[in-house]
């Protein structure tokens, strides 16, 4: 196992950081290798939005309800943005321009393309000794983060992620086991059984950690999760940015 390989399986979730914030020439390192990260089509269908700002930053926390979305070593958000090819259509969006922009599919470009990036920075700043954590809550209210951070038309916040010195050094979470997530040629519905695996597992594991222990598993906190109706309001605000929002 090589020292890239290792870093990659050593990674977990830093949600304590130290006050110590980081300097401009380390966000810079962060951004730019994340921008290293693969493409559709060199679109490039992202931006990433700096928040150094503590009003802005304590009204993003209000909406995610985590404290380390105020208190960490830098705050990006991640924005899928196909802004800047709608700025390319001098007569205003239009037709297929506009059909294309607005479609599913390019909505899906912009997202893979902000994960993939993200997950660049992740690992770039682990590299270098930080943690992070990414912030899906900042989905909680799409439409307040919209206004916090002044977003166009055509540019919608994915998520947010939080870096900085860890303040504290987490137990590494099992991952489900490589026979239930890969599947040769063709998807084998047989695999489902290794979920009870790993339940046993995830269960171990909460049981034994160092702090936070509970008597939980994967199946129960996917039910629990997929039994109550969460940020029902995403698919009408990505529907709702078009040019004639702004």
């Amino acid at each position: 196992m090589n020292e890239t390989i290792k870093l990659l399986h050593n990674h977990r979730s830093i949600r304590k950081f130290t006050p110590e914030k980081l300097t401009k020439d380390e966000v810079k390192t962060i951004v730019e290798a994340g921008q290293r990260a693969s493409t559709s089509s060199n679109v490039m269908a992202y931006s990433i939005i700096g928040v150094t700002d503590e009003s802005i930053k304590k009204e993003l926390r209000k909406v995610s309800g985590q404290p380390y979305v105020e208190k960490n070593g830098y705050l990006f958000v991640i924005c899928a943005d196909l802004s800047r090819i709608a700025n390319l259509d001098s007569n205003g969006v239009q037709g297929n321009v506009k059909q294309n922009l607005e479609s599913t599919e390019q909505f899906i470009v912009a997202t893979v393309d902000g994960a993939l990036v993200t997950q660049n920075m992740v690992i770039a700043a682990e590299s270098l000794g930080f943690g992070a954590c990414f912030l899906g809550s900042l989905r909680n209210d799409i439409n307040r983060v919209d206004e916090l951070l002044k977003l166009p038309a055509y540019v919608i916040p994915l998520f947010g992620l939080a870096v900085g010195h860890p303040d504290h050094e987490p137990d590494i979470k099992p991952r489900l086991p490589f026979e239930a997530i890969f599947h040769e040629n063709t998807y084998d519905q047989a695999k489902h059984t290794h979920i009870e695996d790993y339940d046993r597992i995830l269960s171990d594991y909460y049981q034994q950690r160092d702090s936070n222990l509970k008597d939980d598993n994967w199946s129960k906190q996917m039910l629990r999760k997929y039994n109550v109706p969460t940020r029902m309001d995403v698919a009408a605000y990505v529907q709702s940015k078009n040019m004639n929002r702004h």
